[in-house]
């Protein structure tokens, strides 16, 4: 059996374990019982961080310590409707035309596998240097993981992330971030007589990755539905509900609300125009975006209008997407910020999260002081949180060398050398392991973090035939 075929085989084994971000207990559990099943040595530190290590084949012992870094973690996603519990129901998914797909869920090859490349690295009876395969958690929701770690917790001094998703490409730096968090507080109302309520919905947008994807004018949907309520507070409106969207890294698919209005007709008539207009803007991004509307038979109070309009106006204004592009790099977006998810529970308070990236440390905090600046105007709580460093590009650097020379000599081809705006644990790794050599590199995944991710099995291949090649030759 190839390589490629056996992290194939270990991925597939993944998709049957629960690992959503802050519950991947099995996916640790799974890791210990590999270390121990294959006689290595694991090691687990105090929240979750698991390392496992192969001693350097007979011949090989003088070669450099490679530390490979993959996450434990995934983004977990669904269609609205989809009946799937990501804490015990495995990912469904199928093969098509060269792809792996999960067409309701996320598929969680991001960051699943790079675990399996490891995890077949390691079991593998090729020759090679001393490898210490790290597997981090909750990358996706905060980089938990990668912050708790304690300094030492590996030896080796060159670093292969396998968190990447173009194959060809080697990412040698990333964006910093953090996330900002508001809260509104409401009190409740009664609904005007003879006012009608009504569930609007929309829809069917493509979502995404707030990093890889944020340059791709994707439609936002809690961003659309703060624009729709923004021009009908100017007919009459009281609000009930409003949720929308779902991970701070995710651009927002879906969104809710439910409003009462003293023309309902009316209403539904502007609602239908509005989505019209979206399907005429987003024709391109997201071809399949709707906008629907239905009666509601409850009897629940609405949300004190002073408060109501305050969250409406400032939804609407909060900005969202790419604000700088880099200087530096061309095409590189520098500067983003994504207006994430919109929560409410039943102790009247309203959650908004927001998330903001940057290559420039001072551009970042820019533009998460204006999202506070926006949202304290309006009268809510907001705090920042789980802000990570960026990392600087080494065009020096050893291993990507290595890794280009290798490349050219398989495919004979020139590799893609890149920075790229998400986020990965190694401007993290890097302040605590200071001097550490570090790329980044993987197969080719589209539409991670929403549902429908998928990966080229093609790409898996030459991904795969690539790590080996550098595993093995590394000097």
């Amino acid at each position: 059996m190839s390589y490629s075929s056996k992290v194939l085989d270990y991925f597939k084994k993944i998709t049957e374990i629960p690992r959503e971000s802050g519950h991947e207990g099995p996916m640790t559990a799974y890791l210990q019982a590999f270390a121990a099943e294959h006689n290595l040595a694991c090691k687990t530190d105090a929240i979750g961080n698991v390392l496992i290590t192969r001693e350097a084949s007979k011949g090989k012992e003088d070669v450099p310590v490679l530390v490979l870094q993959s996450h434990q973690d995934m983004v977990c996603e669904k269609n609205a409707g989809v009946q799937h519990d990501f804490a015990k129901d495995p990912i469904k998914y199928v093969i098509e035309d060269g792809w792996m797909i999960a067409k309701d869920t996320t598929l969680g090859a991001d960051d699943g596998i790079g675990i399996a490349a490891s995890l077949a690295l390691l079991e593998s009876d090729l020759e090679m240097g001393r490898i210490e395969c790290v597997f981090t958690i909750s990358e996706e929701t905060g980089m938990d993981g990668a912050t708790a770690m304690e300094p030492g917790f590996f030896s080796g001094k060159t670093l292969i992330n396998l968190d990447s998703e173009e194959e060809g490409e080697f990412c040698i730096g990333c964006a910093g971030g953090l996330n900002t968090i508001i809260e509104f507080d409401y009190s409740t109302e009664l609904i005007h007589k003879g006012w009608e309520r009504i569930r609007i919905r929309i829809g069917g947008a493509m979502g995404g990755h707030s990093g890889e994807d944020i340059n791709k004018e994707r439609a936002n949907t809690v961003q659309l539905m703060g624009r729709f309520l923004y021009e009908e507070l100017s007919y009459g409106l009281q609000l009930q509900l409003f949720k929308g969207g779902n991970k701070s890294n995710a651009i927002a698919r879906e969104c809710e609300a439910i409003i009462a209005v003293p023309d309902e007709k009316a209403t539904i008539t502007r609602l239908q125009d509005f989505g019209k207009d979206l399907r005429i803007e987003f024709a391109s991004s997201d071809p399949d975006i709707y906008v629907s509307s239905s009666p509601v038979f409850v009897n629940e109070k609405m949300i004190d209008q002073n408060t109501a309009e305050r969250f409406i106006r400032a939804i609407h204004a909060c900005p969202h997407g790419v604000q700088a592009m880099s200087q530096d790099i061309k095409g590189l977006v520098e500067t983003s910020t994504n207006l994430a998810a919109v929560r409410m529970n039943e102790f009247g308070k309203i959650k908004i999260i927001s998330s903001q990236r940057s290559s420039v440390n001072s551009r970042k905090k820019m533009i998460a002081s204006k999202i506070r600046a926006n949202f304290e105007a309006a009268g809510a709580r907001v705090e920042h949180k789980l802000e990570y460093p960026g990392w600087r590009p080494d065009v020096n650097s050893h291993i990507l060398a290595e890794c280009v020379e290798s490349y050219k000599r398989l495919f004979g081809k020139e590799p893609i050398v890149k920075a790229i705006h998400a986020g990965l644990e190694c401007g993290l790794l890097l302040e605590k392991f200071p001097g550490m050599d570090m790329i980044s590199f993987g197969p080719t995944l589209l539409g991670v973090h929403a549902p429908g991710e998928r990966m080229d099995l093609a790409s898996l291949d030459k991904f795969t035939d690539l790590l080996v090649d550098v595993v093995c030759n590394f000097k």
